[in-house]
């Protein structure tokens, strides 16, 4: 059996982050050195060279700092933080030169599918009108959701265009993270969607990501790539 992988998990006490500690805790195949607040970077700085791998889950800002620290370490880092800007998602990004980096809006294998077979259908069905709709708990700062502007995406790579995707927001009680997509033609609607009923396929999936990632050369990576679905 192999060695288990060092992991730190960055935001550690957030929804999310709190899940992926808890689980790599009683895995077999990690090693869990540190659950790290999100404006401990600059602390971080000793911890990361004994890391495999980082996971992080924090704030955009401490997002780009963690980045920088693991590019520094050439320890690989798999990201699932959202609301980065165009400027932050290019920082993060640029820790590939020196790195693997795996960043994701969503780690659910279900999403990565919708991802995938949103692509196929706006491909195929180029003059139906898209819409998206996401919801999520009252929490959640960022909107729209890092998934719904991948599924977005997705639309748009499908169809090559740059048109936007009419996209609507919902933050209501403790709603996890439900999208859907609508293709909408003259006499009828397509509508692809997934629901997450647990915050646990997110944190498997980072795991797993981790896993994978720990074994790629310099580069940026998503669960398209893990999946093989590119």
């Amino acid at each position: 059996m192999p060695s288990p992988l060092k992991i730190a998990v960055c935001g550690a006490t957030g929804r999310t982050g709190s899940r992926v500690a808890a689980l790599a805790a009683v895995d077999p195949r990690f090693h869990l050195l540190a659950r790290v607040g999100s404006a401990q970077a600059a602390a971080f700085e000793d911890e990361v060279d004994s890391c495999g791998a980082v996971l992080d889950f924090t704030t955009p800002a401490s997002c780009v700092k963690f980045a920088a620290a693991c590019a520094r370490a050439k320890v690989p880092f798999v990201t699932g933080t959202t609301g980065l800007t165009d400027v932050q998602r290019a920082q993060v990004a640029a820790a590939a030169r020196k790195t693997a980096v795996f960043m994701a809006p969503n780690f659910s294998r279900g999403v990565t599918m919708l991802l995938h077979l949103a692509e196929i259908a706006s491909r195929h069905l180029p003059e139906y009108d898209a819409a998206i709709l996401e919801t999520h708990h009252k929490g959640k700062k960022d909107a729209p959701s890092g998934t719904a502007l991948r599924l977005a995406q997705s639309v748009a790579e499908g169809r090559r265009s740059d048109a936007p995707v009419p996209t609507a927001s919902l933050r209501i009680g403790g709603v996890i993270g439900d999208h859907s997509l609508t293709l909408a033609g003259p006499f009828e609607r397509l509508t692809l969607s997934h629901a997450a009923e647990s915050r646990d396929a997110f944190a498997l999936g980072a795991l797993e990501a981790a896993l994978w990632t720990a074994r790629k050369r310099p580069g940026v990576y998503d669960m398209i790539d893990l999946m093989g679905l590119r």
